[in-house]
């Protein structure tokens, strides 16, 4: 059982979950209410209850957090939860998946090729990773003209294709 899978069954309270993710009881309190994110083990039911998150909605209030921080709405962070679990599944948390914002708009890089924007109902972007292009000639530059490029250093070929 991996360290996550471990926690999983664990409940922490309020208290923890602030001191974890950053963020004030006020701020949990809100999202909690808002209906953005509440606690998946066990919900306040009244006076004296507790809330208990698990180990997931840790990590999920913590990507919120660092995407309040980054200037994203709770409107915008909310809409883009919906199109990950669509489009990723309910353990996009355990994915490797990367978010990006600017603060206007979220996108999910779920490999070197593939970007979706998450508020444009998870409509796909083209992305190119430069680094394996460049790899990608190099080979073939050397697959193709082996006799020229024998005693030629990496650079001279890098310099050679942008001329």
């Amino acid at each position: 059982m991996s360290d996550a899978q471990s926690h999983t069954t664990l409940g922490f309270r309020s208290p923890q979950v602030c001191k974890v993710v950053g963020i004030t009881y006020r701020q949990l309190d809100y999202w909690d209410r808002s209906g953005l994110l509440g606690p998946s083990l066990q919900e306040a039911t009244g006076s004296g209850t507790q809330r208990l998150y698990t180990f997931q909605d840790v990590v999920t209030l913590r990507v919120v957090k660092r995407l309040k921080d980054a200037g994203t709405s709770l409107h915008k962070i909310r809409a883009a939860f919906e199109q990950l679990e669509e489009q990723v599944g309910e353990d996009w948390r355990e994915s490797d998946i990367t978010l990006l914002s600017d603060g206007t708009t979220i996108y999910a890089a779920t490999s070197p090729e593939e970007v979706i924007d998450l508020l444009r109902q998870g409509q796909g972007v083209f992305g190119i990773a430069v680094k394996p292009v460049h790899d990608e000639v190099q080979g073939e530059i050397y697959r193709l003209f082996p006799e020229k490029l024998e005693s030629a250093d990496p650079e001279q070929i890098a310099g050679a294709a942008s001329t």
